[in-house]
């Protein structure tokens, strides 16, 4: 049929045939013939026996010419498949189109390629339908029309370029996904066809066609990666599920007999299959749960592909019935010169015979290429480059386990082991298996980053309910939490056996990474008690490993560093872990004592800064390691910092080590400074030298400060009094002596760590030197510095509230005078004029000032001795809150947010009647102005906490009819309003905050309000009414309990005590009380059928 179509003839009769046939085809076509006419058409002009060679009669053609007819009679086809046999016509229109591109030049445009692509879709979508009712003949030739398809689709990539839209790479893809279907529906009825008892699509197993299949759907393959690798993140939902459906179908099929053949053909189409899976996982457009079990349970397959000892059993060697090798057979195939054996016995290894005769079995042949690269494969016996199948199903897991990783949590157990983890596994085998045994650096660093992400996406599921238990008999069932618990046991197990005895760098730091997040998801209160403190022996034992090179071992230390850091900052605190720091620090004698974990702590410090200075930290040679020490003394900080924080009692035994190492830190730039001040002076190249080591000693310095900033209540209050005076006078020493910018940060962090305890505030002196250091400060020139000693002025000030509110209890307590409260308003007044940050800072500060400052000079408490201090200057008042509504208007978000905060403690103050205040309204009106207007939920939660303080109506004063009416209309569109998804996590507190303010200023209504605010509340009923009751079935399906605590902020002491149910019926019983007097007889009966279903 369409056969003799594309034959040319010696005579051809020039482009007569070609323009005729066409010039007819669109003669009729003007009338808009029915799709059977026009498929009668398209038989008659196009592929009837009779017609003359149309191929070469288009050769000699305009390129353009022949590109516009081929465009329109695409078009055309496409439009006959709705009638029966169609897919005859379709298939010769394409062999004529796909001829003709192959024969002539085409000039098609991307309009007309697109044209194209729509006629191979429709195409296929024929051969999809009806592949299954067809006869092996007509199987055969719609393969061959695949083939074709595909040529054609080299052929649009090729014009395309790299400069093809996004839309006609999609019309690409969705063609490639058909052609990929079609192949898999035709190796499905291979399948079928051969019955049970034989492999049919092994490729080569039953005929070359076989082989042709496998070979187009790896070319196949390797388009949809190339496109991938464009879209991936643009293409559409639909196309995406589309894709993965494909990938779905074609994996369980290679699967199914859970058998995956080891060959180079079949290595090449796992491999470019795998990266088309990884592409589409890495980029999900829609949920992957109803395949992430499928997925895992066949990429696990694929964790030692290539790496079994023989074939499966399934699979019979060829059988050699010759007694000698000739030279031929001793040859086998190519090899280049470089990846032959060294010792001149060809291939007589046991893989090499069984790549050669499975090669031969299938008569399947593979690119010299494959071999000849020089990234040492075949030479670590990766004879198919199987590493690359293997490596590319392990970064599939890693997509799964990114996109959905709760769907894989129950999957752990195919993935990771619950027993035997050093045993290599050659047909069950686990990430772990690939991690441990794998021979490709490359596979075994992607299998821990896998490991490592899987930790850190259930690390929660994890702490919360794996546990660990003996397992029972084999077989028997094993719950969730007891599998996970012997999952993490198990890869404590592997991950220390390799950490203790690997040494390639990039694995190391991967294995390192595995542990820090196994020692944060791990419960270890549930696991054998001994577990963490092996760990912690075990990391203390690296650092004392000098054997690597010194940038091998200080990159070594760091990751040991960071996971001792890991390790004693996992709460809750252990017996054991405390056990191991404490034990031979009492010990009888000085080894055992040398050998405790704290001891190895100190000793790496003070034993590294040592080295480091015997060394010469300002030649040249060793300036890398000075810089190294900085870092070095930074991670040392923070695992003694974890150490106390969690085990205060440990305090006590380093102290004095503790101290005498600080003490010569913070002594270091003198030291250099002596060093270079002697009779002779340095080269230039030496000053240089010195000056970028002092910034090693600035570092070290800041560290060493930063340690006190990172002090817990409970340690600082654990230490005898004379140490802790040396954290406080060190400290503010530095804030006030200290040259260095980033230092006196440091310092003045520490000042307001310490500043939260308010116990400190019984000391006669130690509050007055933290102000004078905090006052010198925020006048530095530096803005870190004055960011951070507005920090510890806002900090101070929060306990100095507390203590002050102490005070209506405890009359003998005392506080700080009224001069020294003077400064502190004064500082925080002039700071709010600086920078966003100090500002925040600053407004937070005078928020808890406004709070316990007694502004009303004839209040009951006036003449107590004890409170006289807390008095105020009215001017103070107006001078805050003038400051506060600055801010609010000029501020960041940050500021605002503490605007808000400041106003809530200032309405708190129970001195103020806020009803009195001539600024009251404007307050009112700009929290109102937040509430409607800010982008940020945080903004509105607080603003809406600031309006629900006041307890009475009478503080509302005036403001009341509209604070009500702004907080209904906020209620009425906030359901309308859509959240970005950064305030999407503050939404429901935002909601509740604003239904607990609605109801508290709704229980105030009464009918002596103004008449405007009653009007306002008849026209509302309705959406009160409904609001209500959705507020009522939804407090009666749950239990009767406070708000959320997350939506009040109890610092500030302002925290309800009536429940959800007692506001919603004081609410309604308000609403009903102002409708009924109104002779609103019709809204009062709903409102009061409504106040019954509360009681």
């Amino acid at each position: 049929m369409a056969s003799t179509t594309s034959t040319p003839t010696s005579g051809g009769g020039g482009p007569r045939p070609w323009r005729t046939a066409l010039l007819t085809l669109r003669d009729e076509s003007v009338a808009s013939p029915s799709p059977s006419a026009l498929l009668a058409l398209l038989r008659r002009l196009l592929l009837s026996p009779a017609s003359p060679s149309l191929v070469a009669s288009a050769a000699v053609l305009s390129p353009h010419e022949v590109g516009s007819d081929v465009v329109f009679l695409a078009e055309k086809a496409a439009t006959v498949p709705p009638c029966a046999g169609a897919d005859d016509v379709l298939r010769g229109v394409c062999h004529l189109i796909h001829d003709v591109m192959c024969k002539t030049n085409t000039e098609i445009d991307s309009s007309g390629w697109l044209a194209l692509l729509k006629f191979l879709h429709e195409l296929l979508k024929c051969s999809v339908e009806g592949a299954r009712v067809k006869g092996l003949s007509d199987r055969t030739a719609a393969l061959n029309t695949l083939s074709e398809c595909m040529q054609i689709l080299r052929f649009s990539r090729k014009d395309f370029g790299r400069s093809s839209s996004l839309t006609e790479n999609s019309h690409v893809l969705r063609v490639l996904i058909l052609i990929i279907s079609c192949l898999q529906a035709e190796l499905n009825m291979t399948d079928k066809s051969n019955g049970p008892g034989t492999s049919s699509y092994i490729p080569g197993s039953t005929s070359n066609k076989n082989s042709n299949t496998w070979d187009m759907k790896i070319s196949a393959f390797s388009m949809v990666e190339d496109i991938l690798c464009k879209i991936a993140s643009t293409i559409s939902e639909d196309l995406w599920r589309s894709v993965v459906e494909v990938l779905r179908k074609v994996m369980d099929f290679v699967t199914a007999r859970n058998l995956i053949i080891e060959s180079s053909i079949m290595s090449r189409f796992y491999t470019s299959f795998l990266r088309c899976l990884h592409l589409v996982l890495s980029e999900p457009k829609g949920s992957l749960s109803g395949h992430v079990a499928g997925f895992v349970a066949n990429l696990q397959m694929f964790l030692v592909y290539g790496l079994r000892s023989s074939l499966p059993s399934a699979i019979p060697p060829k059988e050699n019935k010759t007694e000698f090798k000739s030279r031929t057979s001793e040859r086998g195939r190519y090899k280049p010169p470089h990846l032959r054996k060294k010792d001149g016995r060809g291939n007589d290894s046991v893989d090499d015979r069984s790549s050669d005769s499975e090669s031969s079995r299938y008569d399947l042949g593979s690119s010299d290429s494959d071999l000849s690269d020089t990234d040492g494969h075949a030479k670590n016996g990766d004879h198919f480059r199987s590493s690359k199948a293997r490596l590319t199903a392990i970064l599939c897991i890693q997509d799964i386990c990114r996109a959905d990783p709760k769907s894989l949590t129950s999957l752990w157990p195919l993935l990771l082991p619950e027993n035997d983890v050093l045993q290599q596994r050659k047909y069950r085998a686990t990430l772990m298996t690939c991690l441990i045994f794998d021979p490709i650096t490359k596979v075994r660093v992607e299998a821990a980053s896998t490991i490592a992400a899987m930790l850190e996406g259930q690390a929660l599921v994890l702490t919360q309910v794996a546990e660990y238990k003996e397992s029972s008999k084999p077989g028997s069932f094993t719950t969730l939490s007891c599998s996970l618990g012997q999952i993490l046991m198990q890869l404590h197990t592997g991950v220390m056996y390799l950490i203790q005895r690997e040494t390639q760098a990039t694995l190391l730091a991967a294995l390192f990474r595995v542990l820090i997040f196994l020692i944060s998801a791990t419960p270890y209160a549930r696991m054998p008690k001994e577990l963490l403190p092996n760990v912690i022996t075990a990391m203390c034992s690296r650092l004392l490993d000098r054997q690597s090179n010194k940038n091998e071992h200080y990159a070594l230390m760091v990751n040991v560093l960071s996971c001792l850091e890991a390790a004693f900052a996992k709460a809750p605190p252990s017996s054991d872990v405390f056990g191991v720091l404490i034990d031979g620090c009492a010990g009888p004698s000085h080894t055992q004592q040398k050998s405790s974990v704290v001891a190895v702590l100190l000793h790496c410090i003070e034993g590294e800064m040592h080295f480091s200075i015997r060394c010469g930290a300002l030649q040249a040679s060793h300036l890398p390691l000075c810089l190294k020490m900085a870092l070095w003394h930074l991670l040392l900080s923070s695992v003694l910092r974890s150490v106390v924080h969690n085990y205060p009692s440990c305090a006590n035994i380093i102290w004095e080590e503790v101290r005498d190492i600080v003490l010569d830190l913070l002594q270091t730039e003198s030291f250099e400074d002596q060093k270079c001040g002697a009779n002779f002076r340095p080269p230039k190249e030496e000053l240089s030298i010195k000056g970028r080591c002092l910034v090693a000693g600035m570092k070290v310095r800041t560290a060493s400060l930063t340690c006190f900033a990172g002090m817990t209540s409970d340690v600082f209050f654990s230490l005898p009094v004379n140490k802790k005076d040396y954290v406080t006078s060190s400290s503010v020493h530095a804030a006030l002596s200290d040259t260095v910018a980033t230092v006196r940060s440091a310092a003045c962090r520490a000042i307001g760590i310490v500043s939260c305890f308010s116990q400190i505030l019984s000391s006669p002196s130690l509050p007055g030197e933290f102000i004078e250091a905090i006052e010198f400060n925020t006048r530095n020139s530096s803005t870190p510095v004055r960011i951070t000693a507005s920090w510890a002025l806002a900090n101070l000030c929060s306990s100095i509230r507390f203590r002050a509110l102490e005070l209506q209890a405890d009359r003998s307590a005392g506080v700080l005078d009224k001069s020294t409260i003077s400064l502190l308003v004064e500082i925080a007044l002039r700071l709010t004029k600086d920078g966003e940050k100090v500002k925040s800072n600053a407004v937070r500060a005078l928020g808890y000032l406004s709070r316990f400052i007694r502004f009303n000079h004839h209040s009951d408490a006036v003449d107590e001795p004890s409170t006289s201090d807390f008095c105020g200057d009215p001017v103070w008042l107006e001078r805050m809150v003038q400051a506060l509504m600055s801010c609010v208007t000029t501020g960041n978000v940050k500021v605002q947010w503490n605007v808000c905060h400041a106003l809530s403690n200032l309405f708190m103050n129970d001195t103020l009647r806020l009803s009195d205040m001539p600024w009251a309204s404007s307050v009112y009106s700009i929290l109102l102005l937040l509430l409607r207007d800010s982008n940020n939920y945080k903004i509105r939660m607080h603003a809406a906490v600031a309006l629900a303080v006041p307890v009475t109506r009478l503080d509302y004063g005036s403001s009341f009819p509209d604070v009500i009416q702004g907080l209904e209309h906020v209620l009425e569109s906030f359901c309308s309003n859509n959240s970005s998804s950064s305030n999407f996590k503050h939404r429901d507190n935002l909601e509740k905050q604003l239904t607990f303010t609605a109801l508290h200023l709704l229980g105030f209504v009464s009918p002596k309000d103004d008449q405007s605010l009653k009007d306002f509340l008849i026209k509302k009923s309705s959406f009160l009414e409904d609001w209500l009751k959705s507020l009522c079935s939804l407090f009666n399906s749950a239990e009767d309990q406070p708000l959320a605590s997350e939506t009040i902020n109890d610092e500030d002491g302002f925290s309800p005590n009536v429940s959800q149910k007692v506001m919603l019926s004081s609410a309604v019983q308000s609403l009903l009380i102002v409708y009924t007097s109104g002779n609103q007889q019709t809204i009062a009966q709903r409102f009061e059928q409504l106040a019954r279903s509360i009681a």
